[in-house]
């Protein structure tokens, strides 16, 4: 039985086709006298990150998990590069457990045993079936309880020490739509992705070369999916690299006009883009989307004739500051009998006539006049606005930029954390899954 949910959890970078950085840190024991400390045999240790020892049984274990997670579809001959990669993440997860440990990040095991039940929970399964199944193939569920900590506490703290760094602003939400828009009258593809992060741009060439080592696995048969779920960087490693539909123009330059030329079915070689190697697969084309019915976004607001209109229309103006759109509760109060509700996915056929023509050609962050009807005053505000165009809402692509912004701070951080630290790799050779 494949447990998909496993995959999650697997951290990404094709540097582990090339040999890991030792950083060198003061004031720490040898590496002899961390492994004497530690008590495990000499023979026994993979690597030593600080005070801590990987062993050969953690990489056997992570392997197995790999293996299982990609439905064993991954070839012996690859077994190398799997173990390769298996030490690499358990380095880069001792130095983010080390890391959270030192600015008290938490996670409580109910934390734990939640996501476990949702691993479980995709197969089927209860968390004690899920056990059994592990223990039948050679895997300890400790080792998968320490890989969902990591993935946990880690996003915690890059999120919590850096989120006031990401600033996501109008204009760069503007420019991803209006390109949007532009190109919404052109095909659009449904590709996967692979990320290979350059840490090192003086090492460019080697990634890239790594790159082209993955694309030639594939030739080999190994599926894109297997590739993407062990090796990308991308979140979208969880799910084999799938980014599902995009439109031309939706894509960085460079990547847009790769996947443009590339017939259904194929594969990019990897391309330079914001800091990463990426390749691209294009599963399938489809015509562009016809236009269809604008809908809003609208927070409409009211207040009786009795305010006075002057009453009504400085309070209207607070909807920004107020925060009307986000759907909680307000940060300004609109004043006494001044009501207001948050309008999801309404079409022009839905609103009153006499006020559709004033809502029709408004824009995001735009208000209608104030109107004057049935004993009341009226005003409606544009939180969002879908042209007909089936494009992401500007919260959609607020969050994936913010995301991107994250993920990027959270990789330069741990390479930050390892330049600092002492990792000594002991292991050299390949090791058998049956030790």
């Amino acid at each position: 039985m494949t447990l998909k949910r496993f995959i999650r959890y697997i951290s990404a970078g094709c540097a582990v086709l090339l040999s890991a950085g030792v950083g060198i840190a003061q004031d720490r024991p040898s590496s002899e006298e961390v492994i004497k400390r530690s008590g495990v045999p000499r023979e026994a240790v993979a690597a030593v990150v600080n005070d801590s020892v990987v062993t050969t049984y953690d990489i056997r274990q992570r392997m197995r998990l790999m293996i299982i997670s990609a439905g064993g579809q991954i070839p012996a001959e690859a077994y190398p590069q799997v173990q390769q990669q298996a030490l690499r993440d358990l380095i880069e997860e001792r130095l983010k457990l080390q890391e959270t440990t030192k600015f008290e990040v938490v996670v409580q095991d109910q934390e734990i045993d939640q996501e476990l039940s949702m691993i479980a929970a995709q197969s089927n399964m209860t968390i004690e079936g899920l056990e059994q199944v592990l223990t039948a193939q050679g895997v300890s569920i400790g080792s998968l309880k320490q890989q969902v900590k990591s993935s946990i506490v880690w996003p915690n703290l890059v999120q919590g020490r850096f989120r006031d760094r990401i600033r996501v602003n109008d204009d760069e939400v503007e420019d991803t739509l209006q390109r949007m828009r532009e190109d919404a009258s052109l095909e659009q593809f449904l590709i996967s992705e692979i990320c290979i992060p350059v840490d090192d741009p003086s090492r460019a060439q080697q990634y890239y070369q790594a790159g082209l080592q993955l694309i030639e696995q594939m030739r080999r048969g190994v599926p894109f999916t297997v590739i993407a779920q062990q090796f990308s960087a991308c979140t979208t490693a969880a799910v084999g690299g799938d980014v599902g539909w995009v439109r031309a123009g939706e894509l960085a330059p460079e990547l847009d006009t790769a996947i443009r030329d590339l017939p259904t079915g194929a594969v990019t070689n990897p391309i330079p883009s914001e800091g990463a190697f990426m390749v691209l697969a294009v599963r399938d084309k489809r015509e562009a989307v016809i236009a269809g019915e604008p809908t809003f976004k609208l927070a409409y607001m009211s207040a009786p004739e009795s305010v006075g209109e002057n009453t009504a229309r400085f309070a209207f103006d607070k909807v920004t500051t107020a925060d009307v759109c986000s759907g909680r509760a307000l940060r300004v109060d609109l004043g006494e009998k001044i009501g207001y509700a948050l309008l999801e996915n309404v079409t022009l056929n839905a609103i009153d006539p006499r006020f559709s023509e004033f809502i029709e050609n408004l824009d995001h962050k735009e208000m209608s006049p104030v109107l004057k009807h049935d004993g009341a005053y009226h005003a409606a505000y544009v939180c969002d606005k879908d042209e007909g165009l089936g494009l992401p809402s500007r919260t959609a692509i607020e969050n994936r930029i913010y995301q991107r912004q994250l993920q990027r701070i959270g990789q330069q951080y741990l390479r930050d954390i390892e330049r600092k630290s002492t990792v000594d790799i002991r292991l050299k050779e390949p090791i058998s899954l049956n030790g």
